[in-house]
């Protein structure tokens, strides 16, 4: 039987206190979470490396008390979703492929997507995949171009050696450097999120083989390597991207020292100049961390202006 939320420790369950929901997508089990009337407007949250729906947990109330749908899936190989132990399944296609299904299987219209991390290169495809299910955009610490990513991504250390054939798997299977020290250094306050979400990371990433996801999903990341295998997909996906013209909105973390912001950010706009914001908060690359329910907050006064909500 799949683990589920109310199999986790107390400290989980208190703090993302939601009903576990599961769907088959492209023949594997992904877990979500689906709170607030059928009948409203869907806010899908997309979590990247190496997070899950937890992350998304003080954005949640704002939205529902906005009268809003709120949809949260584990993406597969994160969460309680299933946890293939085989690299090639962890295809940046497969798991665009994964969103699409579940926008399909849940019949999910109007909705606002939101893209955070790897939640971008994945939402933002299934965006281009079923435009008639999606209404609006919401961009965060996330990009959707094939040049190398950013300073961060073309330096030795950490981020090349993820890419070695070895290391990556050793450090980040073996010993966790994602869940663990990777976010422990990605986020602001640090004493807060030591108390009060490592564990939960960690948790639901107990097992060594489960964490295929958090050195396959770095290797997808063009940095002008020969090895590259992704470059074609995003040059897919920013020509794609550029051609939406939804209501859009963008949030970011003004510590962000993976994708800064004076880079990043201003790349959004570039590509959609049409899009609010830049919305500033207290955040490095797992800006919720620090002011979730501030971005909650900022979703929903978007969602329902815009049209999302009666």
């Amino acid at each position: 039987m799949p683990r589920t939320l109310d199999d986790l420790p107390a400290f989980v369950r208190t703090r993302y206190p939601y009903a576990s929901r599961f769907v088959t997508v492209n023949g594997r089990r992904m877990h979500y979470v689906d709170e607030g009337s059928r009948d409203a407007p869907p806010v899908l949250l997309l979590h990247g490396n190496p997070t899950w729906g937890f992350l998304w947990r003080a954005a949640i109330p704002p939205l529902l008390a906005a009268g809003l749908r709120v949809v949260v899936p584990d993406q597969i190989g994160f969460g309680l979703s299933e946890k293939p132990h085989s690299p090639a399944v962890h295809t940046l296609d497969n798991h665009t492929a994964n969103l699409v299904a579940l926008l399909d299987r849940l019949d999910l219209r109007g909705t606002t997507v939101v893209c955070h991390d790897w939640g971008g290169p994945t939402g933002l495809g299934a965006a281009l995949t079923r435009p008639e299910r999606v209404r609006a955009i919401a961009i965060m610490s996330t990009w959707a171009w094939r040049e190398p990513s950013s300073e961060f991504h073309r330096s030795v250390l950490p981020w090349r050696t993820m890419h070695a054939p070895v290391v990556g798997p050793y450090l980040l299977g073996t010993h966790a450097a994602m869940p663990g020290r990777g976010m422990y250094l990605s986020v602001v306050d640090r004493a807060r999120f030591a108390e009060r979400s490592l564990a939960a990371n960690a948790e639901v990433l107990a097992d060594p083989d489960e964490r295929v996801l958090t050195w396959t999903w770095p290797r997808s990341i063009p940095i002008g390597l020969p090895g590259d295998t992704t470059t074609e997909r995003f040059a897919w996906l920013e020509e794609g991207v550029r051609e939406l013209r939804l209501p859009a909105t963008i949030i970011w973390g003004r510590e962000d020292d993976v994708f800064p912001i004076d880079v990043f950010a201003a790349r959004w706009h570039e590509i959609w100049p049409h899009a609010e914001g830049t919305h500033v908060v207290t955040g490095r690359h797992f800006l919720q961390e620090d002011s979730g329910a501030e971005i909650g907050e900022l979703l929903a006064e978007f969602v329902v202006r815009t049209g999302g909500a009666s």
